[in-house]
């Protein structure tokens, strides 16, 4: 591997290389520049030199981009409740509730899989719009179904438009980001998957008033009411300018970098950056080597970022989340709540929970970086959920807690594992994988990430029921806890920190082997250190 010097380090927006056996000096001079861009990247209060308005503009184009997760988030909300009163209505078995609620989570990964390719066929922008159209068609034969079968149609249209949906939402998010608020940018999906899980239980207590027949089907068609802000913007936010160089539209790549950069300096830099990335895309093509194929043939350093991509995906769901959120109803009876409307108003408290700490993980995943937030979710949810088993044992005559208490437990422990799961693990793994592939291969290897993560949802959801009655709600739990805990040693096995960095100078990290002996370099440290021959 050659070195770089000075002014190749430099026009890399000082972001070295990392390599073999090598020794690091300090850059005379460095430690200035690093103080003058120290607040930078303050979450959510960078600075831009030319216009308020393309800071404004960033953030319309990530809350338009955000707004199929409303879906999503209100759908896993929506059943949790729904579900009940289907079950009294409809007459289904647990199975069949079981295979309700799951069948979402597996069926999105053709969604997924598909929005990958799709995305690179007609762009970010209107696979989202794509997504909301089936999603929409799913709920409304959700709201009308007279049938299980029925309900069962309508819930694998909607879980084939949300695969669509939380694929391709943090990538368009990713590529008209800029690197110091990339983070908490990126992020924006995970705060409306969690202000749709809130309504969703809002909308539960709000209409379990109204007769068994009527209520679940309100509910669940009141989903369709995101889509008409949906289509509104697709009109407002444009295309993703890595796609258009991709499609060879270099002049509406630039016209869209210089609204969202603080300078035309600063645009034509990118663009040169993303014309290059997109060279090597072009470059692979020429050689007749098929995405699909070097994902599943991947060299070294693709294989690394596969491995923390889908790892941190599927992480994120075998921890049991979902089976928090669908079934919290569930675990608040097992508890010792008995009463519909009061089991439904502690789930209210959840969605509360989940929402206000998604906010804090917005305002500091961009300030102190992607792995400590990793750190403090992954240990403060195996804590939770261990806690939540101790909570749920005194039901199986153990006497380690009392009712009383054991029910406060039961909900503290729920708040909290949803709190430290939105606080780290629920919004940067989206983040992560949206970051780290390389652009010819970013589309399709988030949807192989989405898959796991859908797969990983679908299997916990579907089985939840059945396992907890075989070894109890406790005992399901305290294996959460310790897949949680394994979660812990994989951040800190394959996770790498990538605050502030472009979306091209991370690809060149990954590519480049990372020195292994004497302890983890970190991105962040590498920025004052320069190669000696």
């Amino acid at each position: 591997m050659g070195l770089f010097d000075i002014e190749a380090i430099r026009n890399e927006s000082k972001s070295p290389a990392l390599g073999g056996h090598v020794k690091y000096r300090r850059v005379e001079g460095e430690e200035e520049e690093q103080e003058a861009e120290k607040g930078e990247g303050e979450a959510l209060g960078w600075r831009w030199g030319r216009k308020s308005d393309s800071k404004k503009y960033v953030y319309a184009c990530a809350v338009f981009a955000s707004l199929n997760s409303v879906l999503l988030g209100y759908d896993i909300g929506v059943m949790s409740g729904a579900i009940l009163f289907i079950q009294k209505d409809l007459g289904i078995t647990e199975v069949q509730e079981e295979v309700l609620v799951g069948c979402l989570s597996i069926v999105s990964l053709l969604g997924s899989l598909a929005g990958g390719r799709t995305s690179d066929a007609i762009g970010r922008k209107w696979t989202m719009g794509l997504a909301a159209i089936v999603f929409q068609t799913g709920a409304a034969i959700m709201a009308f179904a007279p049938s299980f079968l029925a309900l069962i149609v309508g819930r694998l249209l909607a879980g084939v438009g949300i695969g669509f949906g939380v694929m391709i939402a943090p990538v368009y998010i990713a590529e008209i980001s800029p690197a110091v608020a990339r983070g908490s940018l990126t992020s924006f999906p995970e705060i409306f998957i969690n202000l749709g899980i809130l309504l969703g239980y809002i909308s539960n207590y709000a209409f379990s008033g109204l007769p068994e027949h009527i209520n679940w089907r309100i509910m669940l068609g009141a989903g369709i009411l995101p889509s008409i802000f949906i289509a509104f913007a697709l009109f407002v936010i444009p295309e993703s300018p890595r796609w258009l160089v991709m499609q060879k539209r270099v002049k509406d790549a630039r016209s869209v970098l210089l609204k969202i950069n603080e300078s035309e300096v600063e645009a034509e830099e990118k663009l040169s950056e993303i014309k290059e990335a997109a060279g090597v895309a072009n470059a692979a093509k020429s050689e007749e080597k098929a995405v699909w194929r070097e994902l599943f043939n991947p060299s070294p350093s693709l294989c690394r970022m596969l491995i923390t991509g889908c790892g941190i995906q599927c992480f994120q769901q075998i921890t049991g989340i979902d089976a928090t959120v669908y079934y919290s109803p569930a675990i608040f009876r097992d508890a010792g709540i008995e009463s519909d409307k009061k089991i439904l108003a502690a789930t209210v408290a959840v969605g509360f929970t989940k929402t206000v700490f998604i906010l804090v993980a917005i305002l500091l995943i961009d300030r102190i970086g992607r792995k400590p937030l990793l750190y403090v979710s992954t240990i403060g949810m195996t804590a939770c959920l261990f806690l939540l088993g101790i909570a749920l044992t005194h039901q199986h005559g153990s006497g380690l807690v009392p009712p009383g208490v054991g029910i406060r437990l039961a909900i503290w422990a729920v708040c909290g594992n949803v709190a430290f799961f939105s606080i780290g693990i629920g919004p940067i793994c989206w983040v992560l994988t949206s970051e780290i592939f390389p652009l010819r291969l970013r589309a399709q290897a988030s949807a192989l990430g989405a898959v796991g993560n859908r797969v990983s949802s679908g299997i916990v959801a579907m089985s939840f029921l059945s396992v907890s009655h075989r070894i109890s709600v406790a005992g399901t739990f305290y294996i959460f806890s310790a897949i949680s805990a394994l979660s812990v040693v994989f951040v800190y096995k394959f996770v790498p920190e990538t605050k502030g960095k472009s979306l091209e100078q991370i690809e060149m990290l990954f590519q480049r082997r990372m020195e292994e002996q004497g302890g983890e370099v970190q991105l962040g440290d590498v920025q004052l250190l320069l190669r000696e021959e």
